[in-house]
């Protein structure tokens, strides 16, 4: 919607922008000051926190009310999404049962800015009777939830961005910031890549891009393949009946040598092409990819190379599969 600029809003532009300048230069500051904590006690308790994760035999269970509730389930989800099996356990919920998703073999990470969060006890309480591990991402060292803790991951006492210093915000920021670094460190250690990353994510455009060629490639009888000696007259019936714009060339041992177009026939166009040999008309070492290569890589080397087809080859150079940009297209990879 177009709105008409007057004086007043004009005013109003300049009073909110003026805002959210002060808001994001006060949350940049808190995060400023979280990176120079690192450097001091805090740094040292991250690593122990890390540790304990990743010698846990369960899995680490995020908890938290309010705003820092959010923080936790979105640390929970990120967790879980690169690897380390995580869950979000409600406050309220853990009071009428959900305790009983804690084991033993888990670790507890419990979000509170104050520490003092009355929903928290019985979670808190659970832990310590049971000797769960606990972490606390918290700023009161003096609250109950630094006391209880058995790591305690204190965040600077930043300014909130609320002007009356009320609303979470920096302190949300800094929680999640932390969260999302723990979740970094333990995914960088254990060496996760994009592979392991689609188990977890096998919906929409990112389930897409991060899914295997070979799930997706055409294959056998499908595949559009010539002998080097095939006179051009029967490799363009082949071309069309497979109807994918191209042809493979292979030698004797099946591997493919060649490709051929539709620039290749425009370039080799004369009265004699259909008497033309296959191998005289390709082009040679085409661009191919393995089978377990990505739907995002392989249409990243089609848009380089402006071209519409990728054969896919096994190590000895053989051709298994055919991928074409129509194929990445329909399964939402762009």
């Amino acid at each position: 919607m177009q709105v008409q600029r007057t004086e007043q809003n004009i005013a109003g532009y300049a009073q909110w922008i003026a805002s959210v300048r002060r808001a994001v230069a006060i949350e940049s500051e808190g995060v400023r000051q979280l990176l120079a904590a690192l450097d001091g006690p805090l740094g040292a308790a991250i690593c122990t926190a890390i540790d304990t994760i990743k010698r846990a035999r369960g899995r680490v269970i995020l908890a938290g009310i309010g705003k820092s509730g959010y923080i936790a389930r979105k640390i929970a989800a990120t967790l879980a999404s690169t690897g380390t099996p995580a869950l979000f356990v409600h406050p309220a919920e853990a009071s009428h049962g959900d305790l009983g998703m804690i084991t033993t073999d888990d670790v507890v990470i419990m979000v509170s800015n104050s520490g003092e969060s009355l929903e928290l006890k019985d979670i808190l309480a659970y832990s310590r009777r049971f000797a769960v591990p606990l972490i606390a991402i918290t700023a009161n060292p003096a609250g109950t939830l630094a006391a209880e803790a058995d790591i305690v991951l204190l965040m600077p006492q930043a300014p909130e961005a609320c002007p009356i210093g009320l609303a979470p915000t920096t302190s949300t920021l800094l929680q999640l910031a932390l969260g999302d670094a723990i979740a970094v460190a333990l995914l960088e250690d254990k060496g996760f890549n994009a592979r392991q990353f689609r188990t977890f994510h096998p919906g929409g455009r990112l389930g897409a891009a991060l899914t295997h060629l070979h799930a997706i490639m055409h294959k056998d009888a499908r595949l559009p393949l010539v002998p080097p000696a095939t006179r051009m007259a029967e490799a363009l019936l082949v071309m069309t009946e497979k109807s994918f714009g191209c042809l493979g060339v292979t030698d004797e041992a099946g591997r493919l040598v060649g490709i051929i177009t539709d620039g290749d026939l425009r370039r080799h166009m004369s009265k004699n092409l259909i008497d033309l040999p296959a191998g005289d008309v390709m082009t040679r070492s085409p661009k191919t990819m393995p089978p377990d290569a990505l739907a995002s890589e392989a249409l990243e080397v089609l848009n380089s190379a402006k071209i519409t087809s990728l054969f896919i080859v096994d190590p000895e150079g053989r051709p298994v599969g055919l991928v074409h940009i129509h194929d990445l297209l329909r399964l939402g990879v762009t």
